[in-house]
């Protein structure tokens, strides 16, 4: 049985652009559709409708940003904050094979040098 997707909850967007993304629900419009925001891509002022078919649950919850949300004092940067775990998951974006990039390292004197790659 799949997890219910409720107000408060994390979850994972499985389609459109923001997909494989974490978000947290919101409000719950109806049966079919809740708004979602994440604090970087979707603002608290502006959030997502989406229909609940295209999110995974997870078991995790935020009750501090229903609350918040509630007496209307939620901000984006409490959102990045409850999401960071789900973030720190995510591998550092690879740049394109055979592209030179630089690199700082510190050498045996303990001064800072840039190489090129």
């Amino acid at each position: 049985m799949k997890p219910k997707i409720f107000e408060g909850n994390v979850v994972f967007s499985k389609k459109g652009r923001d997909k494989g993304y974490p978000f947290v629900v919101l409000y719950s419009v109806d049966d079919d559709f809740v708004l979602i925001a994440d604090g970087k891509r979707r603002k608290v002022e502006n959030p997502k409708r989406k229909r609940r078919k295209h999110l995974s649950a997870t078991p995790h919850a935020a009750p501090e940003i229903l609350s918040l949300y509630a007496m209307n004092r939620l901000k984006d940067s409490d959102l990045r904050k409850a999401l960071a775990p789900f973030y720190a998951s995510e591998a550092a974006p690879a740049g394109p094979a055979g592209s030179s990039s630089q690199l700082k390292r510190e050498d045996q004197q303990g001064e800072m040098r840039t190489e090129q790659n």
